[in-house]
């Protein structure tokens, strides 16, 4: 396979793997094609390389800032800015992590601490029990996802891999 298969490939495999972590594949054919670049690109390297609005570029690049995972770099010289991914794949592992717990779990547990305990007379007691129960469960569930996403981003790799190849062992 020559280099620009292999490019092409990787970027539109990586615009596939981002929708799963709630991305959408624009944004992350934007992210792969700034992680394998050697250089910063700009908005227009980045659109003559995808084929991609300069709007639709913009409004990526700003979600991809926001979510920590590619920054803003100045040339000297030069007027354009050029932006660039995280090359640490652990920080880019912790910052997605990160990202997710904040947009998807911790709104989920804010929701569930809600509900706890509901009474309600007009319901029926099969009801009331089912969703008690279950909101219980699910809420115990979210706190420990919660704690060892936490447990996660605040690692290093080196303690994260060695406690995981204990815990297989």
């Amino acid at each position: 396979m020559n280099y620009s298969e292999a490019k092409y490939e990787m970027i539109q495999q990586w615009g596939v793997l981002g929708s799963s972590w709630g991305i959408n594949k624009t944004e992350a054919q934007i992210h792969g094609l700034l992680m394998i670049s050697p250089e910063p690109l700009s908005v227009e390297d980045i659109m003559e390389e995808l084929k991609i609005s300069r709007g639709n570029v913009s409004m990526s690049l700003r979600s991809l800032m926001d979510w920590g995972i590619v920054h803003k770099r100045f040339k000297l010289n030069e007027r354009k800015e050029f932006f660039e991914s995280e090359k640490d794949v652990w920080k880019l592992a912790t910052k997605v992590a990160q990202e997710r717990q904040k947009r998807e779990l911790l709104p989920v547990i804010e929701m569930l601490t809600r509900i706890q305990n509901i009474k309600d007379p007009k319901a029926t007691k099969e009801e009331v029990s089912e969703i008690n129960t279950m909101s219980k469960a699910l809420l115990k569930f979210a706190n420990q996802s919660d704690k060892v996403l936490s447990k996660f981003s605040n690692a290093d790799s080196s303690w994260f891999f060695s406690t995981l190849v204990k815990l297989i062992k």
